[in-house]
Order: structure tokens, then sequence, then C-alpha cells
């Protein structure tokens, strides 16, 4: 028998169990929503996305030095399904995983992991300090300032908009977008309101 797919609420309490830091809870909100987003650019099951991007950084705050082999524990435990473990144990690909992202799913976690925490910081430096007036040139503006939001991986974003044969622009710009249907939940609204 197939393991049953987990629901975003069972996702939801999950995270909750393993994460009370609220930067890591925005962060999981963050790819969640660019997930979901990406999924309904390529056509993908948008919920599923979803919660492979909700659920991806499960043991970061537990475990950050187990990241990515500890969630492989937990969700085999919960009874995970196989290809959803796959999936998130990609994103961590010669980092601290050995999974290859191969699926499109996989491919779009791995870039915009890294691209949601250079377009937080970029937001956040902001007059407005909101995601809702924000555009891809205000992060390429900060993309060679090697000192700023120095934790997200250029490399890694380029490494991985090429594998998912997307323009960097293209990529900066859907991940924006994606976060901006969470922007409440991410605390990036600030003081712009721009109707959805």
């Amino acid at each position: 028998m197939k393991d049953p797919i987990p629901s975003r609420e069972e996702a939801w309490h999950l995270l909750a169990r393993y994460n009370q830091s609220e930067s890591l809870i925005k962060h999981a909100l963050s790819v969640e929503a660019v997930m979901r987003h990406f999924a309904g650019i390529f056509n993908e099951d948008i919920e599923k996305w979803g919660i492979i991007g909700l659920i991806h950084d499960l043991d970061y705050e537990k475990y950050p030095e187990q990241h990515c082999s500890m969630t492989k524990k937990i969700l085999e435990e919960e009874k995970w399904p196989d290809d959803y473990i796959r999936s998130v144990l990609s994103h961590g690909w010669g980092i601290c995983s050995d999974v290859e992202p191969v699926h499109i799913m996989e491919k779009v976690l791995f870039t915009i992991d890294e691209l949601t925490g250079l377009v937080t910081a970029s937001v956040l430096v902001r007059p407005t300090k909101s995601i809702l007036d924000m555009e891809a040139k205000s992060v390429r503006k900060k993309w060679n300032m090697k000192n700023f939001a120095a934790g997200a991986n250029r490399e890694v974003i380029e490494k991985g908009a090429a594998m998912m044969g997307k323009d960097l622009d293209f990529v900066i710009e859907e991940t924006i977008r994606g976060m901006r249907k969470a922007a409440d939940a991410i605390g990036l609204k600030g003081g712009v309101n721009v109707d959805q």
C-alpha cells in the first residue's frame, strides 16, 4: 500500500513541531508561496509543490548540522511518500545532500530556496519595506554586492536557473510574484497598498 499523501495542514503541524523561529517559519511560507506560483506556471500539482516548499527546511532549527538527513528520518517515520522525501532532500544538493534535482519541481526548489532569502533582504532595505512595489531590477542591483545577504548563494541560484532552462531575470521576477501572494504572512507587505 502506498503511503498516504500528506495534507497542507499535516505539513504545517509538522513544521510547527520542529520550528519555533519566526524567521525560519517565514522562510518556509515564502518558499511555499513561490513553489505554488511556479507550479501554476509549469502546470503542475500546486498543492504538492506547496507542501514540499513548506516542509523543505523541517530539521534546520533543531538539527542544523544534520540538515536534510534528519528531515529524511522524520519524514520516513511520518510515512511520507518517497517522492516527497526525495524532492525535499534535493534542495540541499551539493551542500548537505547528494540527491540531485531531476524533476522540474526539484530544480525550482533548489533555485528559489536561496533566492527567497536574497529577495527578502532586498525588500527589507527598501523605504517601503514592501514586496508589493519591488521589481526584479532591485534584486539585480544587489546581486554583485557580496556583503549583501551573503548567506544567499548566488552560484546555486544561477546553477538552478540554468537547470530550469530559464533566464535568471525571469526566475527572480516570478519569485517576487510568488512571494507577493504571501506578503502578509511573511511580513513583507510593508507600507504599500496594492490590489493583488
